[in-house]
């Protein structure tokens, strides 16, 4: 397998090629070692960083979402203000492992947020909203879901709660489109995530919600013209056809 070899030489860098072999001195398959820096010191070559772990395969994104957990563990997290009232919409994904029969225990879960909203006077409860399955399918698989997204839409609902984001669906993409088209309803509609402690509507996610970069600074919708096609009327929908008319 060859590596990179970096060699100081007068305060100059140098890449050169290196041969690692394995004890039997055949080389080691380059796609099951991590590439491991070298420096020449004193005419030896070194080692940089963990030998220990130069056979392990990191995981590209690993530090990106180290980086990214420091800085939400950094904030001062935000949640649903309790003197805000909400409507609240629970969302539950119910799968039974317990000894428990499922109404008792479906039970166990709406009586542990009816007596957390409860706590604050100025919410209400709207519905719980119960899908099955240990696994969240694609939203469009998860018939409450969409009845909490229809209500949410109708105004009905202006924050979900719910306990975890693998209750909603295993894409994050899909939560974070509908978490945008939540927020930017008349009034905006969150969603808190509880295991996780994210809110949606959090001062630090905002930019995010409200993000317009996709169209051109001043852009407006342009108005109706002669090439759009006509709306179908009522009326037209009920009037019988005239003599000669194909339908």
């Amino acid at each position: 397998m060859m590596m990179n070899s970096v060699q100081h030489t007068g305060g100059q860098v140098e890449e050169t090629a290196l041969d690692v072999r394995g004890t039997d001195g055949a080389l080691e398959p380059e796609d099951n070692v991590e590439k491991q820096d070298v420096e020449i010191v004193n005419g030896e070559t070194v080692a940089q960083g963990n030998v220990f772990r130069r056979h392990i395969q990191e995981d590209p994104n690993k530090v990106k979402y180290a980086k990214h957990k420091l800085w939400l563990d950094s904030l001062q997290h935000e949640y649903p203000m309790p003197f805000v009232p909400y409507r609240v919409g629970v969302y539950i994904r119910f799968y039974n492992q317990t000894k428990y029969s499922d109404e008792v225990y479906l039970e166990k879960h709406k009586s542990q947020f009816r007596e957390d909203i409860e706590c604050c006077p100025r919410w209400s409860l709207v519905d719980y909203y119960i899908d099955t399955g240990a696994v969240a399918p694609g939203m469009e698989y998860s018939p409450e879901w969409l009845r909490l997204l229809d209500d949410c839409f109708a105004g009905k609902v202006d924050l979900i709660v719910t306990q975890k984001v693998s209750n909603v669906t295993s894409d994050p993409s899909e939560i974070a489109l509908v978490a945008r088209l939540l927020a930017n309803q008349k009034p905006p509609v969150g969603i808190y995530f509880i295991s996780e402690d994210i809110f949606t509507l959090a001062s630090y996610f905002w930019p995010d919600m409200k993000d317009e970069g996709f169209v051109q600074t001043g852009w407006k919708i342009l108005p109706a013209d002669d090439l759009d096609p006509p709306k179908l009327l009522e009326s037209d929908v009920n009037e019988p056809p005239t003599a000669g008319e194909v339908v």
